[in-house]
């Protein structure tokens, strides 16, 4: 099995030490971290830290660092976004305000370096405050990068820079701090960092696909919605460099229209139809090309990052 129970149940028994309080401003916080996300970057911190140690127990106040980190940006995304849905369950803005999310998003933000404070090893968790330092400071710098693509198409490579950022920051992270308390050597860091850059842009990749073609149900959002909303996704940006110029010009007529009905949706799909099967090769490739650099770890310990490359290139949720 892909992700193991037990290693699960840690990471969230982990993470309930942390916001263990019956108020408002806890019940916020809490209201995203438990509505049912699959805990994939606190996985990866342990089964990278799995590649050279079995002491769960002693990586999992980092794996829990992560998470709080990742769902402080969820809060504050679906606010900057208006988003009133979140794993199909209202948003916390939606349900306790914007005030109090905010504040519940700080919360969160705040109680991922206590997290950090728990690690026993000091030298370890001055490491870990610098990667997850910097993957703060990347995910807000790619979030802006994007807000500003609201006012023009960014070319392929600037939006390549964006996800890395936005979402591939944190993922990139959550392997390399798995590495730092695992004691793994330089050449197996930089292995790992390459591992996850790709596992990153297959993630964001894959998330674009899924909104033209997903299942509404299990993406927790109506199929679509990017179109509405405008949104310059891999697969738009390939898609005005490569299509002929009637079908350029129509898919620039639906976009961002907030108007449009069922079927403009289904004909702008249609038109962007090649672009969706070139964004699902580049992701074929980089998972191949993730899966490559764990070659240097032990056949049966990579085993589980293996899985999870091929489990996020091909995720229908």
């Amino acid at each position: 099995m892909l992700f193991d129970k037990n290693i699960l149940q840690k990471i969230d028994e982990e993470l309930r030490t942390y916001v263990d309080r019956d108020d408002k401003l806890y019940n916020a916080s809490k209201h995203l971290l438990f509505a049912g996300g699959k805990r994939i970057r606190p996985y990866l911190t342990v089964i990278t830290y799995m590649l050279k140690k079995d002491n769960i127990e002693e990586v999992l106040p980092a794996a829990a660092a992560v998470e709080l980190i990742h769902n402080y940006t969820l809060i504050h995304d679906d606010i900057m976004d208006n988003d009133d849905k979140r794993r199909g369950k209202p948003t916390v803005h939606v349900v306790y305000g914007e005030p109090m999310a905010i504040l519940a998003g700080d919360l969160l933000y705040a109680k991922a370096f206590e997290a950090v404070s728990r690690i026993k090893d000091n030298k370890k968790a001055h490491e870990v405050l610098k990667i997850l330092s910097k993957a703060c400071v990347e995910v807000c710098e790619g979030q802006a990068m994007d807000m500003e693509f609201e006012s023009y198409y960014p070319t392929m490579e600037e939006y390549l820079e964006m996800i890395r950022k936005k979402t591939g920051a944190l993922l990139e992270a959550s392997v390399e701090i798995g590495a730092v308390m695992a004691d793994c050597n330089e050449e197996e860091r930089e292995a790992l960092k390459e591992y996850a850059k790709r596992i990153g842009l297959t993630f964001q990749i894959q998330d674009d696909v899924l909104d033209l073609i997903g299942d509404k149900n299990k993406i927790g959002k109506p199929v679509g919605s990017d179109i509405r909303e405008g949104k310059k996704t891999i697969i738009v940006i390939h898609a005005l460099k490569t299509l002929d110029e009637g079908k350029k010009k129509r898919l620039l007529e639906i976009l961002g229209n907030k108007n449009i009905g069922d079927e403009e949706i289904k004909e702008a799909i249609e038109i962007l139809k090649p672009s969706i099967e070139y964004a699902k090769d580049l992701m074929k490739q980089k998972t191949e090309e993730a899966k490559d650099y764990l070659k240097i770890f032990d056949k049966d310990r990579r085993k589980v990052l293996e899985d999870l490359a091929d489990f996020i290139m091909s995720r229908v949720y």
